[in-house]
């Protein structure tokens, strides 16, 4: 086992034994009353963005159904409602109209995907997907990896509809070996105001990166690998960039993750005003030196927030992410999010 990865092996059992997991979801959702994309009008709407933060972290908004994910991507369907992917066997699926009650909606594999397996050993658990909805269809970025390896590879699949079964394979986008000093799990696909493709990765090793995407294929338009964020080989992973007003706001998760309700994970942002770099937090620290704001973090019932994605929309933005109830069940989380005065976010 290497002592610089997140330890994966909690997701990989969660995601097996997703049926216990769906039923404490339930359970937990009785007693409680990106990607990017457009907030559904049913959803909960902000009358306008708040720029004073709360007094302290509130709770997830209301959700409901089958909420129990780990690692959630969710995106706007044309059409109207959410499709949401998460970790899982094949890569789960879920559906939503109003972004509040969810049903489970397949596989995105379910016959399974024998080009991961080299991989991740034969396992069917594929980690950490990215869902996007461009040009007439869904581009889903996900992850193959085995527990304590950067053994690791990032592939590709599309579809028109979403649904499960409908993905064609793309192939491989970039695969890290253990001579490398990087990761390649966590993808996440950002398309600059410029229009240009980017996708940013990483989990511990040496932090986060940055490639630059072909939009026509998806897949690599270069063999530059830029970093964009690290904390000298320290639990830093799931990077999202988000555009927001003149900045994008690379958001990632620090510390250990998959531990249950004993988990420290937490959100953490940073900004710049090129999509390249340099991020930098409040205090001006550099992401490549270990800088973050933290954004939201543990509190009363809700442990190791984190693996998030941003949400936006017309009238306010949701940060999406898993958390973990006392009983170490793996839920759903929904928040939206604001911006103070001098641009930073904040949750509400």
């Amino acid at each position: 086992m290497s002592p610089v990865q997140k330890n994966p092996a909690p997701r990989r059992l969660a995601a097996l034994s997703l049926s216990a997991v769906v039923l404490a979801a339930g359970l937990a959702a009785a007693t409680r009353s990106s990607s990017a994309a457009t907030l559904d009008a049913a959803a909960p709407r902000a009358a306008a963005t708040p720029t004073t933060p709360p007094p302290s972290y509130p709770g997830p908004g209301a959700v409901t159904g089958d909420i129990g994910v780990h690692d959630p991507t969710i995106v706007a369907r044309p059409g109207g409602g959410y499709l949401l992917a998460h970790t899982g066997d094949n890569i789960a699926l879920k559906t939503s109209s109003d972004r509040r009650a969810f049903r489970n909606a397949g596989a995105v594999f379910p016959n399974g995907a024998s080009w991961t397996t080299t991989y991740t050993g034969g396992s069917r658990n594929l980690w950490a997907p990215d869902l996007t909805y461009r040009d007439g269809r869904y581009w889903l970025y996900y992850s193959a990896s085995t527990f304590g390896s950067n053994r690791s590879a990032i592939f590709l699949a599309t579809s028109t509809t979403g649904a499960s079964g409908s993905w064609t394979n793309q192939g491989l986008v970039i695969e890290s070996r253990t001579s490398d000093n990087f990761n390649a799990i966590d993808p996440n696909l950002v398309v600059d105001a410029s229009g240009k493709w980017w996708l940013s990765f990483g989990s511990f090793w040496s932090g986060i990166k940055l490639v630059a995407l072909n939009p026509a294929t998806g897949k690599r338009a270069d063999a530059t690998v830029r970093a964009i964020a690290g904390r000298n080989g320290g639990a830093i992973e799931a990077p999202v960039i988000a555009r927001h007003g003149n900045y994008y706001y690379l958001w990632a998760s620090f510390d250990r993750c998959c531990q249950g309700a004993a988990s420290t994970y937490r959100v953490m942002v940073g900004r710049s005003a090129s999509i390249t770099g340099p991020y930098v937090d409040r205090g001006g620290k550099a992401m490549t030196a270990g800088g973050g704001t933290q954004v939201l973090a543990g509190h009363g019932s809700i442990h190791g927030p984190g693996h998030q994605a941003v949400l936006a929309g017309t009238d306010a933005e949701a940060l999406v992410y898993h958390y973990y109830a006392n009983n170490g069940a793996s839920l759903l989380g929904i928040n939206l999010l604001g911006y103070d005065a001098a641009g930073w976010p904040f949750v509400y």
